[in-house]
């Protein structure tokens, strides 16, 4: 009686504990490859090592001071504030219009939304090269375009007033085609009858876009407008290859300036502190744009 349970004991235990073990293997590579490199940033950030020496020195919270009151630190936060607003909000305008526009069947639409769709599968290596020949001062298509119509050529990528401007322009191009794509499908998953019996009750086209198909698309906005966020946030491949932060410091944004310190200059200290200041900065916003926006977003 005794055997039967202790067996029925460790039967259920081992219900209970079974969820568990079958998900410790993703609990573990998480816990590796990102709960462990994020506390272990946050360790350096406190110490000055150059990733050579065998000692880190302690020196508390000096690298944040620094930080803080450097004023090329400032820039590139602004950079990235604004690079991050103009990127997200016309990727999303743009792609919603192209969405609305697609939404029919036909091959011709389908062709135009592979085709729309194809900067998003090519690397931003290939990307990048494209582009700074399309913007290149002297011999680049956009200028000999604009040659055409009597406007003088733009140094797109060499000039601090334009090449900011002209990386937002590259991520809006290359993000377009996935953002149009998902908006695409959330127009399909609209109930058909919502827009019938606007008909029927002779509403504008323009009230029924905002009455029916913006509140309809809302989680699609918010999975869009938050990944966006958090993308653009830590752009690097673009910046290093066409402008490599500058000139002037122009374009320089986090991921870029962490790059810079950490491995070019083996600041490592001080290019955690900045990591760890990009961390609180995407948290916050992440907080900040669920509490204010979930409420918000509509969910049949």
């Amino acid at each position: 009686m005794g055997e039967r349970r202790s067996t029925s004991q460790s039967l259920v235990s081992w219900t209970r504990l079974r969820p568990y073990a079958m998900i410790s293997p993703a609990i573990l590579v998480f816990c590796l490859f990102f709960i462990y490199p994020i506390g272990y940033m946050v360790y350096l950030s406190f110490h000055d090592w150059n990733f050579v020496s065998p000692t880190k020195e302690f020196i508390g919270t000096a690298n944040f001071t620094y930080l803080l009151s450097n004023l090329e630190f400032r820039e590139v936060i602004v950079n990235s504030f604004i690079y991050t607003f103009f990127t997200v909000f016309l990727t999303i305008g743009i792609s919603l219009l192209l969405a609305l526009w697609l939404n029919r069947g036909g091959a011709i639409y389908s062709f135009l939304q592979a085709s729309i769709f194809s900067p998003h599968i090519t690397s931003l290596v290939s990307v990048s090269m494209l582009w700074m020949w399309i913007m290149d001062a002297d011999y680049g298509l956009l200028n000999w375009a604009l040659n055409l119509i009597g406007i003088e050529s733009i140094p797109w990528l060499t000039s601090p007033d334009y090449a900011l401007t002209s990386l937002i322009m590259v991520a809006v191009w290359k993000g377009i085609g996935f953002n149009t794509l998902v908006f695409i499908a959330g127009l399909q998953s609209i109930p058909k009858d919502l827009y019938e019996a606007a008909e029927l009750d002779h509403t504008p086209p323009w009230r029924r876009f905002l009455r029916i198909t913006v509140p309809m698309l809302s989680p699609t906005l918010f999975f869009l407008t938050i990944i966006g966020i958090i993308n653009s946030f830590q752009v690097f491949e673009t910046i290093n290859l066409m402008t490599e932060g500058g000139p002037i410091n122009s374009t320089n944004t986090f991921v870029y300036y962490i790059y810079q310190y950490g491995f070019q200059f083996f600041k490592i200290g001080y290019a955690s502190a900045a990591g760890v200041i990009l961390l609180v900065i995407l948290s916050v916003l992440t907080v900040i744009y669920f509490k204010v926006l979930s409420k918000k977003v509509h969910y049949r």
